[in-house]
C-alpha cells in the first residue's frame, strides 16, 4: 500500500508550480484531489480554467478539478463538496493558491492590496472554514479507532517572515497565513488534525516575477529558477501521511534538497525599567536589546546562496 492510499486531498492553486508538484506527489503516494485552480495570472486580472484540465488529465480518475475562483464567495464550501460527493470525503488541505500585486507603499493601491489578501489568505480562511467541520466529523466517526489523517498545509512564504521590497500586500498575507496554520493547529488539536506550514523555495511564477534589488536578490533568481518543485511536493506528501501525526504547528521551509524548521516569534531579552526617564529607556534599549535586533534584510538576500540539489 501507498502512504495515502485512501486519502482524499483538495489544492488550490494546485495545477501550476508548486501546487502541481504538491498535487502530484499526493497522487503519487495513493491520494485522489481536487485540483483547485481557475488558471489566473500571477497578479489574478486573467484566468484560463483549461490549465487545471490539462493538469488533472494525466491523473484520470485520482484528480478532479475546481476551476471558480477560490476567493469568490461560497467557492471553498463548493470545493469541499466537490470532494466528498466525487471522492466520498476530505483528509488534506493545501492552501496554496496566491497572487502577486507588488508595490511600494508610498505607490500602492488599496485595490490592489485588497486583491491579494482575498486569494492568498481570506480564501484560505474561507476553505479551512468549510474543511475544518469535515475533518473534524471524519475523527469522531472513527468506529472507535482512532483517526490519524486529517492534515492542513498551508503554503507561505519567506517574505511573510523577513519581507521584501515593494511586497507589502503579498508578505502581509503570507504572515497573515503564518498566524492562521498556529491557530488552526491549536484549534483541530483536540481532533487529532494537524496543521503546518510551507515556505518553498522553487521554480515558479512567483520566482520570475521577481525584479532584483541589488546582487544579492539578482542570485536569488538565478537559484530560484533552478530548484524544481517536487521537492516541496515530497515534504508536504510526507506532512500528510500518518506518521507526521505528531508534526503541528510548525513553518517548514523547503529549497532543493534542504529542509529548514523556522523558528517563531518568542521574548528573547528582557528588561526591568525602573523609573519613567527616556533616557532610562535609551541604557536600557542599548544595553539590553540593541545586541538581539533582527537585521533588516529581505528574504532574497538571506538565501541568496546557491541551493543543494
Amino acid at each position: 500500500m501507498k502512504a495515502l492510499d485512501g486519502r482524499v486531498a483538495l489544492v488550490t492553486g494546485g495545477a501550476r508550480g508548486v501546487g502541481g508538484a504538491i498535487s502530484r506527489a499526493l497522487i503519487e503516494n495513493g491520494a485522489r484531489v481536487v485540483v483547485a485552480d481557475n488558471g489566473a495570472s500571477i497578479d489574478g486580472r486573467s484566468q484560463d480554467p483549461s490549465v487545471a484540465a490539462e493538469f488533472a488529465r494525466e491523473f484520470g480518475s485520482a484528480a478532479v478539478t475546481f476551476t471558480q475562483d477560490i476567493a469568490e464567495p461560497n467557492a471553498a464550501k463548493l470545493a469541499v463538496e466537490l470532494a466528498q460527493r466525487e471522492f466520498g470525503g476530505l483528509d488534506v488541505v493545501v492552501n496554496n493558491a496566491a497572487i502577486l500585486r507588488d508595490a511600494f507603499l508610498f505607490k500602492g493601491d488599496l485595490v490592489d492590496y485588497e486583491a491579494v489578501w482575498r486569494v492568498d489568505l481570506l480564501a484560505a480562511y474561507a476553505v479551512l472554514r468549510a474543511a475544518t467541520p469535515v475533518l473534524r466529523d471524519r475523527a469522531k466517526t472513527g468506529n472507535g479507532a482512532p483517526y490519524r489523517w486529517g492534515r492542513i498545509v498551508n503554503i507561505v512564504s519567506t517574505a511573510g517572515i523577513y519581507g521584501n521590497y515593494g511586497q507589502a500586500a503579498y508578505a502581509s498575507a503570507k504572515a497573515g497565513l503564518i498566524g492562521l496554520t498556529r491557530i488552526a493547529a491549536l484549534d483541530m488539536a483536540r481532533s487529532g488534525v494537524t496543521a503546518n506550514a510551507i515556505a518553498p523555495f522553487a521554480a515558479s511564477r512567483v520566482t520570475e516575477a521577481i525584479v532584483p534589488a541589488n546582487e544579492a536578490q539578482a542570485e536569488y533568481k538565478k537559484h530560484g529558477l533552478t530548484i524544481s518543485p517536487e521537492y516541496v511536493g515530497r515534504f508536504a506528501a510526507f506532512l500528510a501521511t500518518e506518521t507526521a501525526q505528531s508534526i503541528t504547528g510548525q513553518i517548514f521551509g523547503v529549497r532543493g534538497r534542504e529542509v529548514f524548521l523556522f523558528s517563531q516569534p518568542r521574548p528573547i531579552s528582557r528588561a526591568t525599567v525602573a523609573g519613567t526617564s527616556l533616557d532610562e529607556l535609551d541604557a536600557i534599549v542599548a544595553r539590553d536589546f540593541t545586541p538581539h535586533f533582527t537585521p533588516l534584510e529581505t528574504d532574497l538576500e538571506a538565501f541568496s546562496q546557491a541551493p543543494i540539489l
